[in-house]
């Protein structure tokens, strides 16, 4: 019996019988028992085969879906991982563990939080509501998550012709997308009271903080194992470029992950086809990265390591006259000549290493201006330029007390009716 508990066909044959009873209505209890008793440990790869020859054998994809979580519980702890790689700090696998870390911890606390329900007097009713709308918004990273899983790891899968699990998992993802929406949209309904929430709990709430702890659960034991055999160093380092396209889901990773002797070749700010603009943290179109720096309160003007003036900020309230004359101007030109001595110090200084930020104060007709200067630097150290930042802090410095509630103001800065 040993010499065909260990023969892979077997071990297939075996569990596909046993999905199928599921399918056919056994109970999960019985499942797992004979699952245990005859099989013990299954290596995670042949999971994924059984799933696939279970929908290329006609088993329809919605009955799979349907049967994940149940087969999924019947599985957990028996999947065999002792032949899992080991990854590096900051490679995509270690970001996604990590990162379902965070998830896990967010939605055990909100089934502590929910179960205490029947325990929230009338009056601590709507903190409660508060606290658990902060615990599922949280929660809604995770289509951060799922997105990086679908477009960036399950392409590499497909091309292996992995298609099922990519399949199956996905229709899950939509499934807790679409659990947390309602959720969300019952936490956020005027009125809801105590006895709404008590009825969703069950239904809906409980359920949907089920469904992420256990695709957590799959992606540990099964998609993970099976990416990091399938795919390749040079895979993983595509992913990793792309990555930041879709962000990161509850953690921000501290190391950033580059195989040895891997080319970059993405670079750390890319410029797409269609004008979206790709930071390290994060992207916008040429259009909204105007908006917001003719939005800021202040005044930004920068000037090249050349000492040429390349650009200035066009906010509604300027503190200095600009215009577009000074552009690819010699920066030294654009002062007063009793100050140019000191814009000439500032650049030395700036470009030698000596300096990095050079504040004035002044007065004037009613304004307390605040005119800073910072040398921009690249990663390596070398001088980029000077950014000049001037602000009007008249305003800011005749605050007080404190403003909790909301007050919008015009565009004169006033404060609205």
């Amino acid at each position: 019996m040993s010499e065909l508990i260990n023969n892979s066909k077997y071990r297939k044959e075996q569990l596909k019988q046993l999905i199928l009873k599921l399918h056919e209505g056994e109970t999960v209890e019985v499942v797992r028992r004979e699952l245990a008793e005859t099989l013990k440990e299954i290596p995670y790869g042949e999971v994924v085969e059984v799933e696939q020859e279970l929908i290329q054998e006609g088993l329809p994809e919605e009955e799979v879906l349907q049967l994940c979580d149940i087969h999924g519980s019947v599985l957990e702890g028996n999947v065999d991982l002792s032949g899992v790689q080991d990854v590096p700090e900051g490679h995509p696998v270690d970001v996604f563990r990590k990162e379902n870390i965070e998830i896990t911890r967010v939605a055990e606390k909100a089934f502590q939080v929910l179960n205490s329900l029947e325990h929230v007097e009338p009056s601590e009713f709507m903190p409660f509501v508060y606290g658990v709308q902060g615990l599922f918004h949280q929660l809604m990273d995770v289509d951060k998550h799922y997105q990086r899983k679908e477009y960036l790891v399950f392409p590499y899968l497909e091309r292996s012709d992995i298609t099922a699990p990519p399949k199956i998992m996905w229709g899950k993802h939509d499934q807790i997308r679409e659990q947390l929406k309602a959720c969300i949209e019952i936490l956020h309904t005027e009125g809801v009271t105590k006895e709404d929430l008590e009825d969703s709990i069950e239904l809906l709430f409980l359920p949907t903080l089920q469904s992420i702890i256990d695709m957590v659960k799959k992606e540990e034991e099964i998609l993970f194992p099976m990416s990091l055999d399938v795919l390749t160093t040079e895979d993983w380092w595509h992913i990793n470029n792309q990555t930041l396209e879709f962000g990161y889901c509850l953690y921000d990773p501290t190391v950033a992950w580059k195989p040895e002797g891997m080319i970059e070749e993405v670079a750390d700010t890319t410029i797409s086809s269609d004008g979206n603009i790709q930071l390290p943290s994060g992207s916008f179109t040429s259009k909204e990265i105007m908006a917001i720096l003719n939005s800021v309160p202040f005044d930004m003007t920068f000037v090249d390591k050349h000492d040429k003036v390349k650009y200035f900020t066009q906010g509604t309230e300027r503190i200095f006259a600009r215009n577009r004359s000074i552009i690819n101007r010699d920066v030294r030109l654009c002062h007063p000549p009793g100050s140019t001595h000191i814009v000439e110090k500032i650049i030395e200084d700036f470009k030698s290493g000596a300096a990095s930020h050079a504040p004035f104060w002044i007065q004037m007709k009613g304004k307390f201006i605040k005119i800073e200067y910072f040398a921009l630097r690249g990663e390596d150290g070398e001088y980029l330029g000077t950014l000049e930042v001037s602000q009007d802090l008249a305003e800011n410095r005749a605050l007080e007390g404190e403003r909790r509630i909301l007050e919008y103001t015009n565009e004169k800065g006033d404060d609205d009716a």
